[in-house]
C-alpha cells in the first residue's frame, strides 16, 4: 500500500496520552478530542493529517500507521514530538 489516511492526537505527557486512549476507547469521540487536546496543528481538522505515502512521516509514527487497519485505533506511539494516539481512516 503506497497511500493511506490517517488522523492523531499530539500530546506531550504519556499520562495524557493513556488517559485520552480511554477516553476514546470508552466511547469518547475522537474528533472532539483532537479539537480540543492536540497540540498539532492538524487538531482543528479533528486530527486529520489527509493522505500522505511511507517517508512522509517519522519512523515510528509512520511504522504504525501503516499497520493499522481502516478504523483501528493504535496504542499510545512515542516520537520525538511527543505522544500520539493514530487512528487510521483511509
Amino acid at each position: 500500500m503506497s497511500k493511506i489516511k490517517a488522523s492523531h492526537i499530539l500530546v506531550k505527557k504519556r499520562s495524557e496520552a493513556d488517559r485520552l486512549l480511554k477516553e476514546i476507547q470508552s466511547g469518547a469521540d475522537f474528533i472532539e478530542l483532537a479539537k480540543n487536546h492536540s497540540l498539532c496543528s492538524s487538531g482543528k481538522k479533528g486530527g486529520s493529517l489527509g493522505f500522505f505515502t511511507r517517508g512522509k512521516m517519522v519512523k515510528e509514527f509512520e511504522k504504525t500507521a501503516f499497520s493499522l487497519a481502516k478504523g483501528e485505533l493504535s496504542d499510545v506511539v512515542k516520537t520525538e514530538f511527543g505522544y500520539h494516539i493514530i487512528k487510521r481512516t483511509g
